[in-house]
C-alpha cells in the first residue's frame, strides 16, 4: 500500500490559481486533483495518455477540435489518446476536478513541454 496524504502530495501550479495535485498512482495510471479559477482555460494540447476528466465542484467545459461538453458536479468525459483538447472553467466560481491518466504521467508533461 502507498498512501498519499493530500497535504503532502506533489503540487504543481502552472498558472496563478490553476493548481494540480498528484494523487496515488503508478506508471499504469495516475490521478491529478485540480482547481481552476473562474474563466481559466488550459491551452489546447494532446498527450499519449487516455484521460478521464471528472468535475467535482463548479462547472468545466471540455473542448476538442470537433466538440465540446460542459460538466457539472459528478459528470465526466473520456478523452482518447492524442485527442487535442482544453479544459475551461466556464462558471463563476473556482472549479475542482479530478483527471485520471492511463498510462500514468508526471508533471513533466507540463514542465517539459514546448508551447
Amino acid at each position: 500500500m502507498k498512501p498519499v496524504p493530500f497535504d503532502d502530495a506533489e503540487t504543481y501550479e502552472p498558472e496563478e490559481g490553476w493548481r494540480r495535485v498528484s494523487m496515488a498512482g503508478s506508471d499504469r495510471f495516475s490521478f491529478e486533483w485540480f482547481e481552476k479559477p473562474a474563466g481559466h482555460s488550459s491551452p489546447m494540447h494532446d498527450h499519449e495518455n487516455e484521460q478521464v476528466c471528472l468535475c467535482l465542484e463548479g462547472e468545466l467545459t471540455v473542448v476538442t477540435e470537433d466538440d465540446e461538453v460542459t460538466l457539472e458536479p459528478n459528470d465526466s468525459v473520456l478523452l482518447e489518446s492524442d485527442e487535442a483538447h482544453r479544459v475551461e472553467n466556464t462558471g463563476d466560481e473556482t472549479a475542482v476536478g479530478l483527471d485520471v491518466f492511463a498510462p500514468g504521467r508526471s508533471f513533466d508533461f507540463w514542465t517539459d513541454r514546448e508551447e
